[in-house]
């Protein structure tokens, strides 16, 4: 077999990374309260095959094997999400205290594992009586989240050090409050209404930031956000402007709020008509210091002008690459160039990738083994791309493959797998792929095995 050593730091974060709802399952046991996602994944016809997420794999009762999972991974960090609904049942008020017993065993049986827990604060599962109140719409829903942050950091923090506020609020806000496609499924077509939601995620990030650094000794805190290396369809100026306009829509509008303190010029006069009111300050506390940046890397987009489009005036063209079986384009080029992009743009301190992977159609073999040489692709081209922005001197210090088990997809229920480990959903038996036993060589050494 061929090697070759990749360049990461001596004390470079190999990890994978989960979300709440994704595999806990429980979602009614031990006073645990609904979120907008229990109640989403029951509508009929929003998600694939009407799965949801009640037992997905199983983790609440199985993390002591799930732990020993990730030992037998060689992964030295692991990202998951704190489900608000287990800690405040009803979003506010009083503690559940079995829920807080949960992340507390988990955190412990982690560290006694040699595993630097990383956690996410939000992902994406807000609590249902908080949604019945407007969710992430009202303004006061940050409020709703200091607190939540102040529990849960005030008992972890002693042990927890690193901490995510917010998950991809790009997705939650568009996706949640604009098409509908998940959770709560507000179908609006209205931006005005994804940008309140996204504009009031960010806020919540920056006043948490405070709350954590002062319950959390040493804490390092950041956010997490779903960024797309961006390439116009032709060098026609029509093109590379829309190209421009998706770049802004999913990328700086964020990027230049949490660094510069403001959101660009350019799509400030694009939104103009559907701008929601800021209030005085906004922008200050939302570009409040961070100690890294996280960044969600799955595919690019190939991006062209169509004056007739509603809103961007631009479409997405097909591009050339192989498709995963999200029928995401694998372009593993597209991390390296956005990677550097970040640095030279924004300077964070530190960014780590905080989710990357792919779901292919994975088939057991007679002999229990799955042999997901397209993941094992898909990471290996990755890892390189991720090894050559250190070599340009970006300051990447961790990578998250997403994801440690086969899981609920969101709206795409069982049918898509993103695992390192199979998990057959009748037994919840979890089994090791290929691609699980390629990134536990390259966790154990920064070797890359080419064949």
């Amino acid at each position: 077999m061929l090697e070759s050593r990749l360049s990461f730091p001596a004390d470079f974060y190999w990890g994978t990374a989960t979300a709440a709802y994704q595999i806990e399952g429980a979602v009614s046991v031990d006073g645990r309260g609904p979120s907008i996602w229990d109640t989403f994944s029951h509508l009929d016809g929003r998600i694939a095959r009407g799965h949801n997420g009640d037992i997905a794999a199983d983790h609440y009762h199985r993390w002591q094997e799930d732990i020993k999972l990730m030992k037998r991974l060689h992964v030295n960090a692991y990202r998951f999400s704190i489900s608000w609904s287990r800690i405040l049942p009803t979003g506010r008020g009083a503690v559940n205290p079995k829920g807080l017993d949960f992340y507390n065993r988990l955190v412990d049986g982690l560290l006694d594992a040699g595993i630097t827990p990383f956690v996410t604060l939000y992902h994406w599962d807000l609590p249902q009586p908080l949604e019945d109140e407007g969710g992430w719409l009202r303004r006061d829903v940050v409020d709703d989240f200091v607190a939540y942050t102040d529990v849960v950091s005030r008992a972890l923090g002693d042990r927890v050090k690193h901490w995510v506020t917010i998950n991809e609020p790009w997705v939650f806000s568009w996706l949640g409050y604009f098409t509908g496609m998940h959770a709560p499924g507000n179908m609006s077509g209205n931006p005005m209404l994804a940008l309140q939601a996204g504009h009031h995620g960010l806020l919540a990030h920056g006043m948490a930031l405070p709350i954590l650094r002062a319950n959390t000794p040493d804490a390092r805190v950041g956010i997490a956000l779903s960024l797309t290396h961006v390439d116009p369809a032709s060098d026609r100026p029509e093109d590379i402007a829309a190209a421009r306009r998706y770049d802004g829509y999913n990328n700086r509008w964020y990027l230049d709020a949490l660094f510069h303190g403001k959101y660009p010029e350019d799509m400030l006069e694009t939104y103009r008509p559907f701008l929601p009111e800021f209030q005085p300050h906004d922008l200050e506390i939302i570009a409040r210091p961070m100690d890294f940046l996280g960044v969600n890397y799955y595919t690019r987009l190939v991006i062209a002008d169509e004056p007739e489009q509603f809103g961007l005036q631009l479409k997405t063209v097909e591009q050339t690459g192989e498709p995963t079986h999200m029928g995401w384009e694998v372009y593993p080029d597209g991390l390296t160039a956005l990677l550097r992009c970040i640095h030279e743009d924004y300077g964070p301190n530190a960014i780590y990738v905080t989710e990357n992977g792919a779901a292919f159609e994975d088939e057991v073999t007679l002999e229990g083994r799955i042999h997901d040489h397209k993941r094992v692709d898909y990471l290996r081209k990755h890892l390189a791309a991720a090894s050559k922005a250190i070599e340009e001197g970006i300051p990447l210090k961790g990578y998250f493959a997403w994801s440690l088990l086969d899981n609920f997809e969101w709206a795409e229920g069982y049918d898509k797998r993103f695992g390192l480990y199979y998990v057959d959903y009748a037994t919840q038996e979890r089994t090791l792929k290929d691609s699980g036993r390629f990134f536990a060589q390259v966790a154990e050494g920064a070797i890359l095995p080419t064949s």
